[in-house]
């Protein structure tokens, strides 16, 4: 209203100055020439300032429904009902369903989706300028995209009657282990919001080797993370490793197991061999097993042909430790590199070598090399801090390295003169990385910074290797749980970089092929989720076991969402406006006309 009464004065105010104080024509004629002028110009200013044309109308609401599956969570099969007739009972040109996907809730939707995703048709109607009623049950994974619709927007909230429930949330234990360990694990418990009775937590392998402990009471939402020890002798192989808890009137037994596979060999994925061991030795270690989520098993040479198993120093025969290193995933070789032959001939995984030489009798002291820095590799990024000042010196073995595609770490002699490198690696055709130097206890002996770079470095270093450890196959799951409705990552495993995989469920006629195309930097790729199940996985190089659990949608959590209104958008105008009519520029050049032809008939210029 306003624009008009703005457009109007204009239109009064220039037609009173044109025509007021004329004396001629005739009072009539100047009525009528100061009328026309009024109003084209009012009509003009209307069309300047686009004038509402009409009464302003809301736009239709964008109308959803969560059909996850967390309404079925503990039984209540009334409520998701209640919540679609609210949402029928809303109006909206099309009532959405939003979960997985946002799309048309078709009338025998039934709430199965693995997610509650809203973040699309959120962005959708704010788009739009459309309000946005949501009914849901609380629990809405991206909660946060709501803040962005339109005010005026709603959340309906009816809430499912939650009884008794404990659920396995995450299972946290090593991937790979030989088959005479012993693994340590850890499983987190969850209730929900009537809390959970006393139970009992089993963790098994196989189905054969087990442990259980009891486990006490869980208040509403209550957590828990529970330690067990689990032997592996006897098995082999890919296998599945499950939690079940079983607790007294739980209501919701589709998340009382959790499972994850275990790859176990028949020898450590990482081993340590020193023919000389040192301080040199003994810190790597610790760092190895600090550094490595595997495995590790240590042999120390403390005489010829004598060897020991590093920590109980049980006797064990020198060609037992020649076939455990072969197979290793990962193996370090300190002291005489040379002890079971070539090298490189020594394992057919990742390979970090150590040579060591005890300093002759009576000889001079080394000269002192002093590492100035670390170049673009593997390690760099955890020595990007370091103070290379502040470190004591190295001992230099013979010539340089050679052989390598990138240095780890260069040193000056003295702090002065060309730096050169001391320890160099290679990625192709599998890794290796190769010590030219000793003496780095000094770095951890003197504890603060330099003890910090000691562990830097060889956690970089340890970390590179682990990563490329020599899994022959062509790809391997990159998480240790898998949910459905979750995508399938993927990590490349053997040289290929397009890998095809065939995952055949346990029970089902017939396997779906996966074709992955892995890039030039090693990311994971995905793929589409699967449903729960067991999964025989047949890769390029082997096979694998891929147990996928139950969607997330059915572990307890608290609401995210409480009824009420959200959003801080602007609102869609849909008020009809001059400028969408394009008549009235050709009604206000006629008005303009009319008074010139006017103004000319009675003699005015």
């Amino acid at each position: 209203m306003s624009v008009w009464l703005a457009a109007a004065a204009a239109g009064l105010v220039l037609a009173a100055l044109s025509y007021a104080r004329r004396s001629s024509p005739a009072l009539g004629p100047r009525l009528a020439l100061a009328v026309l002028r009024a109003l084209a110009v009012t009509l003009l200013a209307a069309l300047a300032l686009d004038a509402p044309a009409g009464r302003s109308r809301a736009p239709s609401a964008v109308v959803a429904l969560d059909v996850s599956a967390s309404w079925t969570r503990g039984g209540d099969v009334d409520a998701f009902r209640r919540a679609r007739d609210v949402a029928r009972a809303l109006g909206g040109d099309t009532l959405w369903a939003i979960g997985d996907s946002a799309r048309p809730l078709r009338g025998d939707d039934a709430p199965h989706d693995a997610r509650s995703s809203i973040a699309s048709l959120a962005e959708r109607a704010a788009a739009s300028g459309r309000v946005l009623q949501l009914v849901t049950d609380g629990e809405i994974d991206d909660a946060a995209a709501l803040r962005g619709v339109a005010r005026g927007s709603r959340v309906r909230v009816e809430s499912p009657r939650r009884g008794p429930d404990a659920a396995v949330t995450s299972i946290d234990a090593t991937r790979l282990a030989a088959a005479t360990d012993t693994i340590d694990v850890r499983v987190s418990l969850a209730a929900d919001a009537a809390g959970a009775a006393p139970g009992t937590l089993r963790v098994d392998v196989a189905g054969r080797s087990s442990a259980q402990t009891s486990v006490a009471p869980l208040p509403a939402f209550g957590e828990r993370t529970v330690s067990m020890r689990l032997p592996l002798a006897g098995l082999a192989g890919s296998v599945p490793l499950r939690a079940v808890i079983a607790a007294a009137g739980d209501r919701e037994p589709r998340n009382d197991t959790l499972a994850t596979t275990l790859d176990v060999s028949a020898a450590p994925a990482a081993v340590f061999v020193s023919s000389a061991p040192d301080f040199d030795a003994r810190g790597m270690l610790a760092v190895l097993r600090g550094a490595l989520s595997l495995p590790t098993r240590a042999y120390l040479r403390v005489a010829p042909g004598q060897w020991r198993v590093e920590g109980t120093l049980a006797p064990v025969d020198e060609a037992e430790v020649r076939r455990v290193a072969l197979s290793a995933g990962v193996l370090v070789l300190h002291g005489d590199t040379a002890v079971f032959g070539a090298p490189r001939a020594a394992t057919r995984g990742a390979l970090l070598l150590f040579p060591t030489a005890p300093a002759a009798p009576g000889a001079a002291p080394a000269a002192e090399w002093y590492a100035s820095d670390a170049p673009a590799s593997p390690a760099a990024a955890a020595l990007s801090g370091v103070a290379w000042d502040s470190l004591p010196p190295l001992d230099l073995g013979g010539g340089a390295l050679a052989g390598a595609e990138f240095d780890v770490l260069r040193a000056r002699l003295a702090r002065s003169g060309a730096p050169r490198a001391v320890i160099v690696g290679a990625e192709q055709p599998r890794r290796v990385i190769v010590v030219g130097a000793t003496g780095f206890w000094r770095w951890q002996f003197r504890g603060g910074a330099a003890a910090d770079a000691f562990t830097g470095l060889w956690g970089g270093i340890l970390d590179f290797l682990a990563a490329g450890r020599g899994d022959v196959r062509g790809a391997v799951v990159a998480d240790a749980v898998v949910r459905a409705g979750e995508p399938i990552r993927w990590r490349r495993g053997g040289a290929d970089s397009l890998v095809t995989a065939v995952l055949r469920r346990r029970g089902a006629a017939s396997a779906d092929t996966v074709r992955l195309h892995f890039g030039t930097r090693g990311e994971p790729v995905t793929s589409a989720p699967l449903a729960p199940g067991t999964y025989d996985v047949t890769v390029p190089g082997g096979g694998a076991l891929l147990v996928v659990n139950v969607a997330r949608e059915l572990l307890p959590r608290r609401a995210t969402v409480a009824s009420g209104p959200v959003g801080s958008g602007r609102a869609a105008d849909l008020t009809p406006r001059l400028r969408d009519f394009g008549l009235l520029y050709a009604l206000a050049l006629a008005l303009l006309c009319a008074e010139w032809l006017l103004r000319r008939r009675w003699g005015l210029r």
